[in-house]
């Protein structure tokens, strides 16, 4: 989908023109009751539920979203739009300026996950929908899901938040300014004017988040202390264990599809999340403006996103009169046990959105 036009974003700066890419699984509707628009997370994209076109890998959410899957695309209509600034086709870094013919690189204007919402709302309009059945995402996505709830209820019937807070808290901005530091020292980032990329710096940037993902229960059970390829320590900085060796596998394989400036771009929206910042420091204002079902889900090992501020969530749309259920999921995953095999989670995401079409279609 392109549109051309003014834009106008948090920062007070304006796009000229838009692109947003995304992607559709199941039918519409006649009455276009069961649209459900997934937000995906910090590195995710728009295929959701389809093969990755550069890695050939499945969807990242491909075990949730499909015929008679949780979110059984026999029943609703799916959408997934990869993010403002994100780098699978819509609008970020790497497109180019109008007015320069040149791509933005570090011109492109400083986003927020307001922005991001604005341009799926923008998304929905244009597929001739009035209103969702429900918005759902995990981590990232979760932000994204709240600020939908908060800036757009009029558009939505419910909301599902995985793993996900009302704002970014100081160490995860702490992880996330290591990441950004770690991309703008790489000698081939050039103040963001880089051909090639800084592969060494965001190797290590998604080094460092992928170890925020992972709880100590779970490292410690697939990898231990136990060596990679070999029966002795070499007593050299080689990848002597299979951790170290893991971690660099996921920082190398990211470097081929993701793009630098995009992460540092995504990263700081992220940080700059705070719903209560912008109702006043009230969590419960965010959400006085209309009426949704919600589910608010967090796992126990998620050390990210904890359940702790999952349960401020709860008691902020309580305090504001929402219908909302909250489910703590037990697992030794961490963070990432969203987009992982949890049975937990299937069912209370079917139970949930299945609950919803029937009140809608009743």
């Amino acid at each position: 989908m392109a549109q051309h036009g003014g834009f106008p974003l948090a920062s007070g700066q304006m796009l000229d023109e838009l692109d947003i890419a995304y992607t559709t699984n199941g039918t519409l509707n006649e009455n276009c009751s069961n649209a459900i628009l997934i937000c995906h997370a910090l590195t995710g994209d728009q295929h959701v539920a389809s093969p990755h076109p550069t890695t050939g890998k499945p969807g990242w959410w491909d075990r949730l979203v499909g015929p008679g899957r949780p979110i059984d695309t026999n029943l609703y209509f799916v959408i997934c739009a990869n993010v403002l600034g994100g780098c699978a086709g819509t609008t970020g870094p790497q497109s180019t300026n109008p007015k320069t013919g040149r791509a933005y690189r570090l011109d492109f204007p400083v986003i927020t996950i307001a922005d991001m919402v604005h341009v799926q709302k923008l998304l929905i309009e244009h597929l001739g929908i009035s209103k969702l059945l429900a918005v759902v995402g995990g981590s990232m996505g979760g932000m994204q899901v709240l600020q939908w709830a908060s800036s757009y209820p009029e558009y939505m019937v419910a909301a599902v938040t995985i793993a996900s807070a009302p704002n970014h808290s100081a160490q995860n901005i702490a992880f996330h300014e290591l990441g950004r530091q770690a991309i703008m020292a790489d000698p081939q980032w050039k103040a963001g004017q880089y051909d090639a990329q800084p592969t060494k710096g965001l190797a290590v940037a998604r080094m460092a988040a992928h170890i925020t993902y992972l709880s100590e229960q779970a490292l410690t059970r697939k990898f231990g202390r136990r060596l990679q390829a070999r029966e002795e320590l070499t007593y050299g900085f080689d990848a002597d264990f299979q951790v170290e060796s893991y971690l660099r596998h996921q920082g190398m394989s990211f470097v081929d599809r993701f793009d630098a400036n995009s992460y540092l771009y995504i990263t700081r929206a992220m940080d700059y999340f705070d719903l209560s910042a912008e109702h006043n420091q009230s969590l419960a204002s965010a959400f006085m403006k209309g009426t949704n079902r919600h589910l608010i889900i967090s796992f126990d090992s998620d050390w990210l996103f904890t359940t702790a501020e999952a349960k401020k969530l709860v008691h902020a749309l309580s305090a504001a009169g929402q219908e909302v259920s909250f489910l703590e999921i037990s697992s030794d995953k961490g963070h990432d046990a969203f987009l992982l095999e949890e049975p937990e989670l299937d069912a209370a995401l079917s139970g949930f959105l299945q609950s919803t079409l029937g009140m809608v279609t009743a």
